[in-house]
């Protein structure tokens, strides 16, 4: 029952990741096209400085919680390899449970009142001549952090499921941290 659903938050993770990693082809374009206006032409652009923290933001958001299903966020793996795999999932799900997901949990829940918000109001960014709404950029916010959150849940369960093994079911799990 449980392995489903922890399919779909990998695959979710997953497609996350791959448009994060698509992201970065408008950003390159952006930035040889601000650099050739600006450099080559005297003519800078209104709107690339905005578009480059934009898409950077939602590469970095957009690909966190691929970047979890990998096992790619930075942890102190000195310590942690000669750990047995009960002492990883004991350490994974103290940070799951103390740390990421009740930060994960709240930022999903602001994000999604913060990008309703500025659609309601329309707000736009104030940061340069261009000044575009920003409802969309905060939309992938909460995409990100949700996307991130779930991911950690499904990391959680995995790390229960270790921690709750008999001894010798610890590999067919397949979990190393």
């Amino acid at each position: 029952m449980l392995k489903p659903i922890l399919s779909f938050i990998d695959r979710c993770s997953g497609a996350s990741g791959f448009v994060s990693a698509l992201i970065v082809l408008p950003l390159i374009f952006a930035t040889v096209y601000e650099v050739v206006s600006r450099y080559v032409f005297n003519a800078p652009t209104i709107w690339a400085y905005e578009l480059g923290y934009m898409a950077t933001g939602a590469n970095f958001l957009l690909g966190a919680a691929f970047t979890l299903r990998e096992k790619g966020h930075i942890r102190i793996d000195i310590l942690y390899q000669v750990f047995t795999p009960k002492t990883r999932a004991l350490v994974d799900l103290a940070g799951y449970t103390f740390l990421m997901l009740p930060v994960c949990l709240w930022l999903s829940y602001r994000l999604g009142f913060y990008a309703w918000e500025a659609f309601e109001s329309g707000e736009r960014s104030g940061e340069s001549a261009w000044n575009p709404i920003v409802w969309p950029y905060r939309i992938i916010f909460f995409v990100g952090i949700t996307t991130l959150t779930l991911q950690g849940i499904a990391q959680w369960c995995r790390a229960l499921r270790v921690l709750l093994a008999k001894q010798d079911d610890t590999s067919e799990i397949n979990y190393n941290g």
